[in-house]
């Protein structure tokens, strides 16, 4: 995984990127280290994460370097543990900076979590620090690192960072540039769906949400008898049984998508949850949501889903309201309504920032330069 010769000879910039841990903070980096091969080719991009983090499947597969370090854990309350951070902190700082040294690092871009806390400490003072903020409101380790950031950029206005620029967030290509309607008929074929029926998008996060899976197959008879076919990511460690109705669309359901551009495709309106990432894709396909944010946690789901919510782009619906008659009466009506979903698709576009993995990558080859 590491690559422990000496720090290459080369023209462009070398762009570490660290944010690992969950797909909320890979997939951005991801997305803006696509953007800077692209703005500038002769550019090495180079990430960081830790042995247990997704990252390890998410990064590889995209082709960049995974370089490992330890992570430094947030402990929430005053434990046993937070007496030892500080050994814990000064080992993984030190270890940061060697592969920062080694990989000759000349900038560090921050997206928050596990991974991000080490490697702004590592850069402080020695390499230019770029922190993005994904979520409504930011988390300790970006707080930390914006704080000695050369730049600082946001998804939302308000997520405490001062001085940050609102960015939307960076997004791979493969959504940014999706062709809906283009794509509409090759995804349904791809899995199995109606081809002229109204179709509901449902998944909730990676894990799947079990709220979410009583409350729309409980509603499969209305759905059914309202005309409307269901493509429904369940999650890999549930199941999920559904009465057929035949001569209805289809119900299909499945553990979890491989090929979101090709769901998103297949859709006319998506019931998820709305974390920062799956808000910003939607959007930016201008797919009608109603998004069911997680209950826990300090609200922020919520906060993330206000701006498309605001536009008229989506509905929200709290977690302990989903329900199978909810389904019945808020859903299928609005899978029926062609002109409701076409204005709500246009309000959503009008949300998105397409073009934040290219506005992203600009800023940091702009630190490099100077």
């Amino acid at each position: 995984m590491s690559n422990h010769s000496a720090a290459p000879t080369r023209t462009g910039p070398c762009v570490v990127v660290a944010g690992g841990g969950t797909a909320g903070h890979i997939e951005p980096a991801m997305a803006l280290a696509d953007a800077v091969r692209r703005l500038r080719p002769d550019a090495r991009v180079v990430a960081l994460g830790t042995e247990r983090g997704l990252e390890n499947q998410l990064i590889p597969p995209r082709g960049y370097p995974l370089e490992l370090v330890p992570p430094v854990p947030m402990p929430r309350k005053p434990t046993v543990d937070l007496l030892r951070l500080p050994l814990k902190v000064r080992d993984s700082v030190r270890r940061t900076r060697e592969v920062l040294d080694r990989v000759g690092a000349d900038v560090v871009v921050g997206f928050g979590g596990y991974v991000a806390l080490p490697a702004y400490l590592a850069a402080r003072g020695r390499l230019p620090i770029v922190v993005h903020e994904a979520n409504a409101k930011a988390g300790l380790a970006n707080k930390i690192g914006a704080r000695f950031a050369r730049k600082v950029a946001a998804a939302t206005p308000d997520s405490g960072l001062p001085a940050a620029e609102v960015i939307g967030i960076p997004l791979r290509e493969a959504i940014t540039g999706l062709d809906r309607s283009g794509l509409r008929v090759q995804a349904r074929e791809h899995f199995g769906l109606d081809p002229d029926a109204p179709t509901l998008l449902v998944f909730g996060g990676s894990q799947g949400a079990r709220s979410i899976n009583t409350a729309v197959s409980g509603a499969a008879k209305e759905l059914a008898d309202g005309g409307v076919g269901v493509l429904h990511a369940h999650g890999p460690k549930h199941t999920l049984a559904v009465q057929e109705f035949p001569g209805a669309p289809g119900y299909v359901p499945v553990p979890y998508l491989e090929r979101m551009d090709l769901a998103y495709a297949a859709a006319d309106a998506v019931l998820c949850r709305s974390g920062a990432m799956t808000v910003a894709e939607v959007a930016a396909v201008g797919l009608p949501a109603v998004f069911v944010p997680l209950p826990h946690g300090n609200g922020e789901q919520a906060l993330n889903a206000k701006p498309v919510v605001d536009a008229g782009g989506a509905l929200l619906v709290p977690d302990e309201r989903l329900s199978a008659s909810y389904v019945a009466e808020h859903v299928v009506p609005l899978l029926a309504d062609a002109d409701r979903l076409a204005e709500m698709s246009s309000a959503a576009l009008g949300t998105g920032h397409q073009e934040a993995d290219e506005v992203l990558a600009t800023m940091v080859l702009d630190v490099v330069r100077k």
